[in-house]
């Protein structure tokens, strides 16, 4: 998984005046936990930019003055409820042996054969949460929907790896072709029992899902 460094100070202080303070420049109030003992420190608002308006998952690599290093991930943000400016960062440290959990994006590959019939592909899952060593987390998990006909699901099970595990159930629903009315017949071979429309009722339990 890639990485994006944040290069920050230690805070002495972590009073409200102090924080307020910090805002007025333009730096985030950060704190580290997940280690020995909470780390609080202070970046610069620019500095997230990467890591926080963006799809894709990151790791996180906290540089702070004086040559410590963290590896960590993002655990929480606060946001200004008007401005929207960053007012508040949590990470959480990780270690290469200790298994995390993070969401992880899902890349959609293909245009599948049901959408192409006129049916309609609904994205259940945009991210599946994954546990798995640091070193084993992907950038993103590759769905091929490429052969999905109308009335099929893609369940989690067919995205399974040996590098991580995922945190959802076995009948997660990732994402499924509905019929729509413009959808046309297909092919004599392929009218199987999984080309039957999706009912009211599984579209329900796979927004459930």
């Amino acid at each position: 998984m890639k990485s994006i460094t944040i290069n920050g100070s230690q805070r002495e202080s972590v009073g409200k005046k102090s924080t307020k303070a910090l805002r007025n420049a333009g730096q985030v109030p950060c704190v580290l936990y997940g280690g020995d003992k909470a780390v609080h420190f202070s970046a610069a608002e620019l500095a997230f930019s990467k890591l926080v308006y963006t799809p894709n998952a990151h790791t996180v690599v906290i540089e702070l003055e004086g040559g410590e290093t963290f590896n960590a991930i993002l655990q929480d943000i606060q946001f200004h409820p008007v401005t929207d400016r960053i007012l508040h960062v949590d990470f959480y440290q990780v270690f290469e042996d200790k298994e995390i959990t993070m969401d992880i994006p899902v890349n959609y590959i293909g245009n599948p054969r049901g959408v192409r019939s006129g049916g309609v592909l609904r994205k259940n899952k945009r991210s599946l949460r994954v546990k798995a060593l640091p070193g084993n987390l992907p950038d993103f998990i590759d769905a091929d929907i490429e052969n999905l006909k109308i009335g099929n699901k893609l369940y989690i099970t067919a995205l399974e790896n040996e590098a991580y595990t995922f945190m959802h159930p076995d009948n997660t629903v990732v994402c499924l072709v509905r019929r729509s009315r413009a959808a046309v017949v297909e092919d004599d071979d392929d009218e199987d029992a999984d080309d039957v429309p999706a009912t009211e009722t599984d579209d329900v339990a796979a927004v459930k899902e």
